[in-house]
């Protein structure tokens, strides 16, 4: 037999764009993923009524590594530093190890380990290289996948998300290894320029996108304060419009 008869066949190469969010944090969320092979290329998502954005976002990298039918070679790109850096840094598999918590003593546990655990026997079931790539940078497969997400997290009638706990709200600082954590105490973020309570990195003034009210819901927000680096969002009192003012629709125009 030959050297080349050897050899496994080569593996396929594909392409995963992935997002997540919810509105707001914890609030209605959703996921979006695209996914490119040569010249395929397929777009999915769905959502929660009642989630967080970490969540959606393990859950974009999950469905779009479980709609792979064979073992393939995948360039996965994600905004998530949450995510990204946990995989890259080896800190998600140490948490596994250590039974699901974040320390050593196993004192601290890591937060969504239903997700982790979905996402990793995903992840090794193919050759994975993660990419962070910027949010609201002008990539378009990037900002297809917001679309979708932010298109999901409007939808009525959303499921339940089976893994959600109230408990869960806040993302710890401190599971995003090798960075400094940021002390959250009780303080509010209330204007452009602020630390995030998340990780610290200083929030924007952004308005929403075009979407549909849901059935019965009395108000909207012009505006919000948002953390291009965890993605948090913050909802302000002052942002908030009743339905039928003169401000116009969410979306209409930027603050």
């Amino acid at each position: 037999m030959t050297e080349d008869a050897n050899r496994s066949p080569a593996l396929k190469q594909v392409t995963i764009f992935t997002d997540g969010a919810a509105v707001p944090n914890p609030g209605s969320g959703g996921y979006g993923v695209v996914l490119r092979f040569g010249a395929h290329h397929k777009e999915l998502s769905g959502g929660f009524q009642r989630t967080t954005n970490n969540r959606m976002e393990l859950m974009a990298v999950i469905v779009g590594l479980e709609a792979l039918k064979e073992r393939c070679k995948v360039t996965l790109h994600s905004d998530s530093q949450y995510i990204v850096n946990a995989i890259t840094s080896g800190s998600v598999f140490r948490w596994r190890n250590n039974n699901w918590t974040i320390n050593p003593s196993g004192t601290k546990p890591a937060k969504n380990p239903d997700l982790w655990e979905r996402l990793l026997a995903a992840y090794e079931r193919h050759e994975v290289e993660m990419v962070w790539v910027e949010g609201h940078a002008g990539i378009a497969d990037n900002e297809r996948c917001d679309a979708l997400a932010m298109a999901a997290c409007s939808l009525s009638d959303l499921p339940p998300d089976p893994g959600y706990v109230e408990d869960a709200s806040e993302e710890p600082a401190e599971e995003q290894e090798g960075e400094k954590a940021v002390p959250r105490g009780k303080r509010k973020i209330t204007a452009e320029g602020q630390p995030c309570r998340h990780c610290g990195t200083p929030v924007v003034k952004r308005a929403p996108r075009q979407r549909k009210l849901k059935e019965g819901q009395t108000y909207y927000f012009t505006w919000y304060l948002y953390c291009p680096g965890c993605k948090a969002m913050y909802m302000l009192e002052e942002a908030k419009q009743q339905v039928g003012s003169n401000e116009g629709r969410p979306g209409d125009h930027l603050p």
